[in-house]
């Protein structure tokens, strides 16, 4: 029979934010991470599961007031007293707690800078390169909707970048030769051991063997979150409520 894998919660951390959590990163220290909703950033204790620290709160006194909300958060891969976090106006703000417990006064800003790298729709930008998503994603949308998905940045690894897309696609690029390839989440490949075969979308009218047409796409099915192993070639996907896991081909 196939194997089955079930996860169990082995601790809860609740009660700390009234919106909905964008980001979630562990620190160097390999004993504390942050948690960061819409206006809060919270630290946490790995062994504490009933409180945490709010070390950024940008919520004014008065809702009308807001104009900026806390887009991601990530702490520095070295430096524990170190993280950033961004936010809607495309500003990136580097804080470092050692100055104070709440970090309401940012180091280093760099204002401008996500807006100019989120700027393209459906396309993912890692310093000079740009790897573009194909164009029928972009013409065959609704008019609403789906312009407005939030999709997690692109998970960088030594040789390759991966993103997630629509119809459960996943997309990788490779870094040196710049060669992408469409691949799937779904059942019917997630088999022990079943190797992914290459996904392409068709948008003319004759369709070639294993090609999919573009208007049979389902864009309520999306992978907005995906993950790379530290240290070796495993990726998971998250598509809708099935979480995947897949590894290079072993011989």
């Amino acid at each position: 029979m196939d194997l089955m894998v079930e996860a169990s919660p082995r601790r809860i951390f609740a009660n700390a934010h009234t919106y909905h959590i964008n980001s979630i990163s562990v620190n160097s220290d390999h004993e504390t991470y942050l948690s960061a909703d819409d206006l809060r950033i919270n630290l946490w204790h790995l062994e504490i599961t009933d409180r945490s620290f709010n070390i950024v709160d940008i919520k004014p006194a008065n809702m009308e007031e807001l104009t900026e909300v806390i887009t991601a958060a990530e702490f520095h891969p070295h430096h524990c007293h170190v993280f950033v976090y961004s936010s809607s106006k495309g500003t990136i703000r580097l804080c470092d707690m050692r100055s104070s417990a709440l970090c309401d006064r940012h180091s280093k800003c760099k204002p401008g800078f996500v807006a100019d790298n989120c700027s393209a729709y459906l396309a993912c930008k890692l310093w000079k390169h740009c790897h573009q998503i194909p164009e029928h994603f972009l013409c065959t949308f609704p008019a609403t909707g789906y312009r407005l998905e939030c999709f997690q940045k692109p998970w960088v690894g030594a040789c390759a970048i991966m993103t997630g897309s629509y119809n459960n696609f996943f997309r990788m690029f490779d870094r040196s030769t710049r060669r992408d390839v469409t691949l799937e989440a779904s059942r019917e490949s997630s088999k022990p051991r079943a190797i992914l075969k290459p996904r392409k979308v068709c948008t003319g009218g004759k369709r070639k063997k294993d090609e999919i047409n573009v208007d049979s796409l389902d864009f309520n099915k999306k992978i907005l979150h995906t993950a790379w192993h530290p240290m070796e070639n495993i990726i998971a996907v998250a598509a809708t409520n099935n979480l995947y896991i897949f590894q290079d081909k072993i011989n």
